[in-house]
Formats: C-alpha cells, structure tokens, sequence
C-alpha cells in the first residue's frame, strides 16, 4: 500500500520523487484547487515543486504556502478543494512523504486513499492550452488568528517552547507571544535538520524539565517535525505522558465523548464516553466527523472537531499554556488516576502474517481483548519487522498478567 497511519512516508528515492509529481497531476486534475505546504526537510523544496508541476501539468491552481506547520495547511484547506503537506512528520531528516486534506481539516479517508492510489495508474497531463498556475498564499496569519480568538492565556506566563528545528518554527513561538506568554524557544530555527530526535518522547527531551526548572517557567510545550504532534511539561519540569494529557484537555474542555487509539490508558474512560479506533490519528479523524467532541492519541496528537480535524500542536500548545495559566497543572496531574502500562515488542520477520492468523483483519491495527482488571493489544508494527504488544491493569501485577496472556497468543500465532 502507498498510504500508511498518515499518509505517504518513506525514505527520500527516486520512488517518492516519481509519486510527488504523480500525486500533484492527480490533486490538479481531480480537485483543481489546492492548497501545499512543507517542513524544513533539506528534501521538502524540492518534492513541493514536484507536486506543483504535476497539478500544473494537469490543469490545476496550485497555491504555495512554504514552510509552514501541517495543522495550518489543512486550516487553510477549508479555502481550497484540498490540501498538500510535504512532511514525514516525526520520522529522521532521510525521510518524507505526502499528507493530504480535505477542506474540514481531515485526512483522506481510506476510501479516498485507495481512490487516490487507483487514480495514480491513469495519466492526467493536460494539454498546452489547458496548463494550470501557481499562486502565493499566506496560511500561517488566519490558523493563528483564530486560535487566538479560541483561548486566553495570563499575561506574561513564562513558557519553554522546544520546536526541534520543525514547521513550528515558523507559528508557535510567535502565537504564544501576541497571546500574551513569554516564551523561553530552544531549537527555534527552521534549519532544516533536527538538533534532537524529532518525535516528542521523554528520552529525547531530557533537557527540556532542567530548562523549566532554571528558568522558573510554569510549563513547556514540545512540537515533532511538522507540528501535528505537541507534548508538554508541567510546571515541575515532569514530562506529561500522553494519556494524563489527554485526560486534562478533555477535562478543560468539559468534553465528555472523546475518542481515542486502542492504546490509550483506560483512565479516560473515567470522565467520558470513549469510542476507540486503530492506532494512527487519520482514524481518529475519520471517527471524530461521525462522533465525539475531542480526541487524540497518546503520541501526541490532539484533534478539536469545532477547529479542524487535522491534529493541531499550536493550538494544543497555547490551550494548554491556557490551562498552565489558571492553575497548578502538577497538583491536578497528581490528583488523577494512573495504571501501570507495559510495552514490549517481539522481533518477529512474519509479523503481518503471525497476527493476521490470530483474526486481525488488518494486522497494524491488531487485537484488542479487554478484562475486568485491564487490558492488551497485539498489532503488527507498520514500519519494522516486530509485533507490539500494549498491556495496562489497574494494578501493576494485573498489567503483568495482560502482557503475559499478549506474549501467549503472540505464541499461538507464530506456531498456527
């Protein structure tokens, strides 16, 4: 399949060349209008102008925004007929690929996808009378602009931002400011090349709490390579794991239908009715325009339906500086439930098949079994020769127990 969990991503090849300048005939032929944007990969210049000749050879209006975060891109989709973003997200500079919108802010569909991989087989270059154009188009000043008019923050709060040279670069420090915050920025610069790991994970970010600490900060907000993905601290420097995240913006929100991936912690099950989906936060998207008031993913991605439905980190960021600003986020992080969740990954060469044969209909979304006392997942890993196993309980011999019976059925699969 060319689409994964969120779009196109691979290494940068000759094969990601080809399918950028594919990708943009079918967008201009299919859509006419669209909207394109890129991170500050070394690559993503080169792959936007690909996707620009394409829509132009086929007759459509490709209206270039530059470097800007994934979240604006699809805001400003809501202009056009679609949206482009050049991006491998969180993955290494060596990789990019493609993410496309729908004017509501959200992901293609897996109908639109499979639509879109079909349409990629036929030619769609358009005759020299009918050739398209290239337009400039701001999309950075309207997302701001309207999270600003969503949230209000207390004059002059202190704030590390850590942007991990990203798209971010560009949006967050300067939304923080005009909202009133007073941003401390550590890898601020769009260089085009990542000074730490992209993905906002804890052991990539170890600097971050000793920066909130020196600086007296009352919280710090984290952006991955394209801005789609925020992660936080509290005022105590503690990194704020994705599931107590999770739990405080639907609590701030009053949001009491949420949805979620089939490996979030169970404690959000404690303030809303939860509907979960796959991992990936395109199925999020999807379910979210059919249900529900908020949701996200533990890794980081935060998606406010009456925004967009594309994973919005500046506006995650400025909402929860909203939140660090009217209380202590560390006390209320304190005071929330907390299961013990166990992770493991097994090496296994035959690992879309092993959990296809345990009744996964789609092997990298996986199995979920639920008990009284917790629950597993066992899912194929979409990028590595390996099968994930998620396990939570409400007690830490309870998660034990879970990951154990995962590790067994892992077992039955690989001898069926």
């Amino acid at each position: 399949m060319l689409f994964g969990s969120s779009g196109i991503r691979r290494r940068f090849d000759q094969t990601l060349v080809n399918t950028a300048l594919d990708v943009g005939a079918v967008l201009g032929a299919n859509f006419g209008d669209v909207i394109i944007g890129m991170d500050t990969r070394t690559t993503s210049p080169l792959l936007a102008r690909l996707v620009v000749s394409g829509m132009i050879g086929s007759g459509g209006q490709a209206y270039c925004a530059g470097i800007a975060p994934t979240p604006s891109i699809a805001f400003a989709t809501r202009l056009k007929k679609a949206g482009c973003m050049i991006t491998a997200s969180h993955n290494p500079e060596e990789y990019n690929g493609l993410k496309l919108f729908n004017p509501d802010g959200s992901s293609f569909t897996l109908a639109q996808q499979a639509a879109m991989e079909g349409a990629l087989k036929t030619p769609h270059w358009a005759d020299w009378k009918h050739q398209g154009m290239l337009h400039p188009i701001d999309a950075i000043t309207p997302h701001k602009a309207a999270i600003l008019a969503a949230v209000e923050i207390e004059d002059s709060l202190p704030v590390v931002v850590d942007c991990g040279n990203g798209a971010c670069c560009v949006l967050t420090p300067a939304l923080l400011t005009e909202a009133g915050a007073k941003p401390v920025c550590l890898t601020c610069d769009p260089a085009g090349r990542f000074s730490r790991k992209s993905e906002p994970l804890p052991e990539h970010l170890g600097y971050v709490g000793e920066m909130v600490k020196k600086t007296g900060a009352r919280c710090a907000v984290v952006h991955d390579g394209d801005a789609d993905r925020m992660m936080a601290f509290d005022n105590r420097g503690r990194f704020i794991d994705g599931d107590h995240l999770l739990l405080l913006f639907a609590s701030h929100l009053g949001a009491k239908r949420v949805v979620t991936t089939s490996d979030a912690s169970m404690i959000i099950e404690e303030v809303a009715e939860v509907h979960r989906t796959p991992v990936g936060d395109t199925y999020v998207s999807e379910e979210l325009l059919r249900w529900g008031e908020f949701g996200g993913e533990p890794s980081g991605a935060w998606i406010f339906p009456q925004h967009s439905y594309c994973p919005d980190g500046p506006f995650a960021a400025a909402l929860f500086c909203e939140i660090a600003s009217g209380t202590d986020v560390a006390a209320e992080l304190d005071a929330m439930p907390s299961y013990p969740i166990l992770r493991e990954s097994i090496p296994c060469e035959t690992a879309l098949e092993t959990v296809k044969r345990l009744g996964a209909k789609i092997p990298t979304d996986g199995i979920r079994v639920t008990a009284e006392d917790g629950w597993y997942l066992v899912r194929a890993s979409g990028t590595e020769h390996k099968i994930r196993i998620t396990a939570e309980g409400t007690s830490l011999p309870a998660a034990k127990a879970m990951l154990e019976r995962g590790r067994m059925l892992v077992r039955k699969g690989k001898t069926a």
